[in-house]
């Protein structure tokens, strides 16, 4: 049986959503904007697609945080997704 959970470490768990999970939110938009292929613009339907997912993904993330066991699983799990997710922003030659 695992333990309960608890509201103890309320601060590092939701500065872990608000701050990697708009990396993460962001993160996710670019790797959007390359799959769908993105090339007029921002003013487009593909383009405004991209925008606006950002604050469903990041809203998403700040809530479900308060599941983690602490703040440092938070942290790292959250900031573990990030890399990744920048990683292959890199990979995939956007940021370059």
């Amino acid at each position: 049986m695992s333990a309960p959970l608890t509201s103890r470490d309320w601060f590092g768990k939701a500065s872990a959503g608000l701050i990697l999970g708009f990396a993460i939110a962001l993160g996710v938009s670019g790797l959007l904007f390359w799959a769908l292929g993105v090339t007029e613009g921002y003013f487009s339907l593909r383009g405004q697609l991209t925008m606006w997912i950002i604050a469903p993904i990041w809203c998403g993330i700040l809530s479900f945080c308060f599941l983690f066991r602490s703040g440092i699983r938070a942290w790292l799990v959250l900031g573990a997704a990030a890399a990744a997710i920048w990683l292959a922003l890199f990979a995939t030659g956007l940021l370059a």
